[in-house]
């Protein structure tokens, strides 16, 4: 009952907040218009108010550690002085009587909030890192004023203030500087941004009128705005200032926690790249790739195009390249191949299967019901469906029953495969069929020239002829044989044997994220024009070429959305990994590894540099998201 209360409290003040923010943020701006000395008073004052009470609130002043009443009395004297330089500014517009309030408003502040700084928070500046994140943040500065028409000499002067806020009290140690160090690294930014102010020119009344009217969205979505970034951004920037540290956040280390993350074998180890050229995935992707060629030249001769969406040709290349990415994740190792690897395997067999789930299911009896089996996963948890999945891999001793679905499978196939009973005829006599049958199909469409149809059935045949040979021949599925000839069980460790364990983690996700796909694109194929599919089928095009060159070119836009979703998904994807493997056996990622390291071994530098590297790595998929769902 207490926890229902404390989260009613909670959800109260919270709607509270945001509403006091609201009301008073519109009650200032309803000031622009007509009394904008009023309105930079109270501006100036909210912006010296909440600094004042962020310096108290973590205690970096003099008596703040006191209590509320020792350190709210900075808040609300930062706010009277700010609000008397924000009214003294809107009285004048001459330019030197601007320049000079702003810059002794400003020096006094900077020289006062100095004076008044802890002396265990004296920062050590130093000179050359200082140096560094002005000039860093001066070029950032002036390449967005560039951008956004502003003056080259306003955006110096703002990055220099934060450059040195940076450098002064981020990038130093603090505690162990002298009250003149607080009062430069105070006082400096506050008269730069004083000279920034200084030369403004307060705005007219059109210009008011449109303050007035841009503010409202602003104000509407500022206290959202103000909760996101309390719950993101500041997280955010608080972790990537952690990267800069060691392990106890004390020391500050620059990069080398960047350093030691790519550098250590642990994360990337191409040790084994060699094994690339050795691996059967190798050999078949080639080989497709060979044969990929040779119908590239004859579609060439033919059609003038080598490779064409929905020709004979794309299959065998789109399958080889896949069978080489494969073959070279195997050969290396380390956490970010891991990743690089989930990220191909989900997103291509996702989008892949969603697609076709969409496509044949389309119009189709039953479509409604089918679809609804594909998607129910969706509503599973990761955690949740990683629990079922570890249950369908669960290995056992082999002188038990096995209750890992797929090892009793495996482990019944080959007890089948090495039996002589009816059993085993009737299995193989249907895979006789079976191999029969596509044989008959491949070369059907071979007589009739349907080449592009003969890939995905000759494909199909090279599998069941495989599992075929193999079952009447040596044997196929889990057993083994002893020295003395007798054939005994043999279980498959899935989520132990490396490198394939990570490959069984990612059937967990694609089970899941197949159904997200397949909604996404069984609209867009629905929002197709029925008007360019009759066209098609009036020109004599085959269903097949009805989809490879109208309904696929039309739904591309989809598809990329769809991708780039899955791409950021899959980038961060730690449940899985966490419930089955925890990491072990070769199946780290990116996010458990920075979990483990920041939570369990209580290195928060590298843990948050880990955090960081995943960051930056998911920000251009994520824009190039944002783009193509505009687009669409």
């Amino acid at each position: 009952m207490g926890k229902i209360i404390s989260t009613l409290v909670t959800v109260v003040v919270a709607v509270g907040a945001c509403a006091a923010l609201w009301i008073g943020a519109n009650l200032m701006f309803n000031q622009v218009r007509y009394h904008w000395t009023r309105f930079s008073a109270l501006a100036f004052g909210t912006v010296g108010f909440l600094i004042g009470v962020i310096l108290s609130g973590n205690q970096l002043t003099v008596g703040s550690a006191g209590g509320f009443l020792n350190w709210v009395w900075l808040p609300a004297v930062l706010a009277l002085a700010s609000a008397g330089i924000g009214a003294a500014l809107a009285e004048t517009d001459d330019p030197k009587r601007r320049m000079a309030i702003g810059t002794g408003g400003g020096a006094v502040l900077g020289v006062g909030l100095g004076a008044l700084i802890d002396s265990s928070h004296y920062p050590s500046i130093e000179i050359g890192a200082l140096l560094g994140f002005v000039a860093g943040w001066i070029v950032v500065c002036v390449v967005l004023a560039k951008l956004f028409h502003g003056h080259i000499v306003n955006g110096a002067l703002i990055g220099g203030a934060m450059g040195w806020l940076w450098g002064a009290w981020f990038a130093s140690d603090l505690g162990g500087g002298t009250a003149l160090e607080a009062i430069v690294a105070t006082a400096v930014p506050f008269v730069l941004i004083g000279v920034r102010l200084g030369r403004a020119t307060n705005p007219d009344i059109p210009q008011r009128a449109r303050i007035d009217n841009a503010s409202r969205a602003v104000i509407f979505i500022g206290p959202a705005l103000l909760f996101i970034s309390i719950a993101l951004v500041v997280p955010t920037l608080r972790t990537i200032y952690l990267s800069f540290f060691d392990r106890t956040s004390v020391e500050f280390v620059g990069l080398d926690n960047y350093r030691a993350t790519f550098t250590d074998p642990n994360t990337w180890d191409a040790s084994g790249f060699s094994n690339f050229f050795t691996s059967q995935l190798f050999y078949i992707g080639m080989a497709l790739l060979v044969i990929a060629l040779l119908l590239g030249i004859r579609s060439k001769r033919a059609t003038g195009r080598a490779v064409e969406l929905g020709n004979a040709t794309s299959g065998p290349l789109i399958v080889g390249g896949l069978l080489l990415a494969f073959a070279l994740f195997t050969a290396l190792r380390g956490t970010i191949v891991n990743n690089l690897w989930w990220v191909v395997t989900v997103t291509c067999a996702s989008t892949s299967l969603g697609l076709a789930v969409a496509v044949l299911a389309d119009k189709r009896r039953g479509e409604k019901f089918a679809k609804s089996i594909i998607f129910m996963p969706m509503a599973i948890s990761l955690v949740g469906a990683a629990i079922i999945w570890r249950f369908m891999y669960q290995s056992r001793d082999v002188s038990q029953n096995q209750t890992g679905v797929l090892n009793a499978v495996w482990v019944g196939l080959g007890r089948l495969s090495n039996g002589s009973g009816w059993p085993t005829l009737i299995v193989a006599v249907m895979a006789g069929i079976v191999l029969v049958s596509l044989v008959i199909v491949v070369a059907r469409y071979l007589v009739r020239q349907q080449y592009s149809r003969a890939v995905l059935p000759g494909i199909l045949a090279i599998f069941v002829g495989w599992f075929f040979f193999r079952y009447v021949g040596s044997g196929i599925g889990g057993f083994t044989t002893a020295a003395d000839g007798e054939v005994v069980p043999q279980t498959v460790f899935f989520l132990q044997e490396i490198p394939y364990n990570s490959f069984w983690l990612m059937v967990i996700l694609i089970w899941i994220q197949v159904g997200f796909s397949m909604v996404i694109l069984s609209a867009a194929i629905k929002a197709v024009p029925d008007e360019l599919i009759e066209a098609a089928r009036i020109d004599g095009a085959t269903t097949s070429q009805i989809f490879w060159r109208v309904t696929l070119p039309q739904i591309a836009t989809t598809i990329g959305v769809v991708v780039t979703t899955l791409i950021v998904l899959v980038m961060k994807v730690f449940d899985i990994v966490k419930v089955t493997t925890n990491g072990q056996f070769g199946s780290q990622v990116l996010a458990n590894d920075m979990y483990q390291r920041a939570f369990g071994n209580f290195d928060t530098g590298r843990g948050a540099a880990l955090a960081v590297i995943l960051f930056v790595a998911v920000l251009p998929v994520m824009y190039f998201n944002i783009r193509r769902t505009q687009e669409a």
